[in-house]
């Protein structure tokens, strides 16, 4: 019994041993603002905002500790970061964005049909205007013919409503056009930026998609040769 209290006793004395050379591991060196050496073995509260060294027990460096940062550098650091974020984030939506777009136009022909279809409405609406103010100046000429029998004389009632009711129609298609014509330059254009971006996409597409192979619609020389020598056979 008296050798497992002697071992218990050995057990202990070399864990004190142990964690007082754990505990006293590292010292810490610091030069304060007045120049003054400052030595202990943890981290130094004085000199939190300047450097200190921290040396193994030979005196070898062990490493720097850099001074604790200021509020303005604590703030400069996560607006940097910040900033990181968020370009992280829009370099992902366009990633996904063009992702999307060369989902919907695989190629240009459809793309081009998209903007033919988009634009089909908007020419149909120029060509409805264009087309009523065409019957409305024909219904308006007649109406003048018959102005010329009251020459110097106030216009029948009837006659001048339906005058101004022309003239208010006419205004209207004409203040349309404009407009409608605006929306066809506005669907044009965002075509066109679409454009710029699906040939970069269809000129680097992403990892596993197909690039796209621009195809030429004129007739290739095979073609062009077979058709010359049916038509010489006939």
């Amino acid at each position: 019994m008296s050798h497992l209290r002697a071992a218990a006793a050995i057990a202990c004395g070399l864990c004190l041993l142990v964690s007082s050379a754990a505990w006293a591991a590292s010292i810490y060196q610091c030069v304060d603002a007045s120049g003054k050496r400052l030595t202990a073995d943890r981290p130094i509260a004085a000199c939190t905002d300047l450097v200190q060294r921290e040396l193994n027990q030979d005196g070898s460096l062990k490493r720097v500790i850099p001074p604790a940062m200021t509020y303005e550098q604590r703030n400069a650091i996560e607006a940097r970061e910040r900033a990181e974020r968020t370009k992280r984030i829009t370099n992902d939506d366009e990633a996904r964005r063009d992702h999307m777009l060369a989902l919907r136009f695989p190629n240009p022909a459809a793309h081009n049909a998209a903007r033919e279809s988009a634009l089909h409405n908007a020419r149909r609406a120029v060509q409805l205007s264009e087309d009523r103010i065409t019957t409305l100046a024909a219904e308006r000429k007649p109406l003048l013919e018959d102005t010329e029998f009251f020459a110097g004389k106030p216009l029948p009632a009837k006659l001048k409503h339906l005058l101004d009711a022309n003239e208010v129609a006419m205004d209207a298609q004409r203040s349309l056009l404009p407009i409608q014509n605006e929306e066809i330059g506005r669907i044009n254009a965002n075509f066109d930026a679409e454009l710029e971006r699906l040939k970069r996409v269809w000129a680097n597409p992403a990892p596993g998609a197909t690039a796209v192979v621009p195809v030429s619609t004129a007739p290739s020389v095979t073609a062009a040769g077979s058709a010359r020598r049916k038509t010489a056979s006939n």
